[in-house]
């Protein structure tokens, strides 16, 4: 038996049913160009012949004086964790993304390895998809998508290809990598041990909140905590999801950093700022003071992909002002800001700054005694994702979208992947908290076309009106 990290043991103590802790991820595939009209269901029946799970799929908690432990499975049953169901008529994306949104509702059964694959045929064109999901006890956002992509192969003509829970992973070596922006996560994940663990580096870390709350004071585009405003993006959640998904071309965003030198992850959070700040003007609901993201990065050192190996910084949204150009140059100093101040530290002392930094954050997931101490409006990750275009079985992958985790006041989490040319958004978020989120697409694709017109960039049609 293996104990869990008391990082991962957090997202078990966090889960209710009105915050379910895990996370997910979208595949769109077109069908190989020699498959016939029962393919689906053939590749249904192969799949299911793959029953025999490898770790991390073949684990279930066990509880041992009250802490929780791994344990292999004697007993694994594949038909409860793998689904092959068909999208009702018409087959459109918007029927996929309201069974995404059912699905994602649902509470995992605990007596059970924690994970779920669904097959999902039914599509008006010669597609399917699979929508699998997986606990975040069992691992963090980038080892999901490392998982998800090491099955896939870039060659069409590879056959006899495993499913991800039984698929044996080689052991590569391990090289130090510098840390990214990426997952869906938060750094609550770190507090529950991180102060006491990394003591030697609080001279340095109480140094550098006091710093930063200093500097706020002085300058109002500057992010600290306690500075995000109350919002509808900050009331209670219940478990009703929905989930919203889109692609845009990436040669519109390099364009954009190339007008505002800017960093791809700075043109993404200024779209969102704007699609917030638009979102929110339609409910009637944009408060005065600027909304604050948080940003995941990771600081995972190998290819390993179980646990959660996460920090998060604060970034001023700048949704407080119209125009997109001078919103962008706030976002731009505030994640500078937040990056430099990091960048000076050992990874001990990042982790027990981000410790002490979100404490309130999770004091209130936690219990719920502190609905005011709020850290940040909504968490937003971009993850980058594979380069080249992919196969499984044949099957070339044409989308892939992450499905994130909403929490108690944190009501939406938005997380962007890159794959081949294009940037695919998720946005995952409480159903009844946040009434037709959906029309956030939209007001994304304005985002970018207010930042092309201010950056006075060449106008191009572009017909992105659902998924790729």
């Amino acid at each position: 038996m293996t104990p869990l990290a008391a990082s991962d043991n957090l997202f078990l103590m966090l889960e209710r049913r009105q915050q379910p802790t895990h996370i997910a991820g979208l595949q769109l595939f077109d069908f190989p160009e020699d498959a016939g009209d029962d393919y689906v269901t053939r590749f249904a029946e192969e799949l299911r012949s793959h029953s025999q799970p490898v770790a991390p799929y073949d684990q279930r908690l066990v509880y041992r004086f009250g802490q929780p432990y791994w344990k292999t499975d004697r007993q694994f049953d594949l038909e409860h964790h793998f689904r092959h169901v068909a999208l009702p008529a018409p087959g459109r994306i918007r029927e996929l993304l309201a069974l995404v949104s059912a699905e994602h509702s649902n509470l995992m059964d605990r007596e059970r390895p924690l994970w779920e694959f669904s097959l999902i045929e039914g599509f008006h064109d010669r597609r399917f998809a699979v929508y699998s999901k997986q606990h975040h006890a069992m691992m963090d956002g980038i080892s999901a998508m490392r998982l998800g992509m090491s099955v896939l192969s870039s060659d069409p003509d590879q056959r006899n290809m495993a499913p991800v829970w039984a698929f044996e992973r080689t052991k590569k070596r391990r090289e130090p990598v510098t840390v990214t922006n990426s997952g869906p996560l938060s750094a609550i994940s770190h507090l529950a041990g991180g102060v006491r663990q990394q003591w030697n580096s609080l001279s340095t870390v109480t140094r550098a909140v006091y710093d930063s709350m200093q500097k706020a004071k002085q300058d109002p585009d500057y992010t600290s905590i306690f500075q995000a405003p109350q919002c509808i993006l900050n009331d209670r959640i219940t478990g009703s999801r929905r989930y919203a998904a889109q692609s845009y071309a990436m040669e519109r965003i390099r364009a954009l950093t190339k007008a505002y030198g800017a960093t791809i992850n700075d043109i993404v959070m200024g779209i969102c700022g704007s699609a917030l700040r638009d979102y929110l003007l339609e409910q009637r609901a944009l408060p005065e003071q600027p909304l604050i993201a948080a940003i995941p990065v990771s600081l995972r050192q190998d290819d390993s992909i179980g646990g959660n190996q996460i920090v998060t910084i604060l970034a001023n949204l700048g949704t407080h002002v119209a125009d997109p150009a001078q919103r962008m140059d706030i976002v731009k100093r505030s994640v500078s800001d937040a990056k430099q101040r990091l960048a000076g530290m050992s990874q001990a002392e990042i982790l027990a700054y981000s410790a002490l930094m979100f404490a309130p954050a999770g004091l209130q997931l936690l219990t719920g005694l502190a609905p005011r101490w709020q850290a940040f409006n909504v968490m937003i990750s971009n993850v980058p994702g594979p380069k080249e275009p992919l196969y499984w079985n044949g099957a070339r992958l044409r989308g892939l979208y992450p499905v994130s985790m909403p929490l108690d006041r944190l009501a939406l989490n938005i997380t962007i992947l890159s794959y081949c040319d294009h940037l695919e958004f998720g946005l995952t978020a409480c159903r009844r908290t946040l009434p037709s989120m959906q029309r956030m697409l939209t007001h994304l694709e304005n985002g970018i076309r207010k930042l092309e017109d201010a950056a006075h960039l060449q106008k191009v049609e572009h017909n992105e009106a659902e998924l790729v």
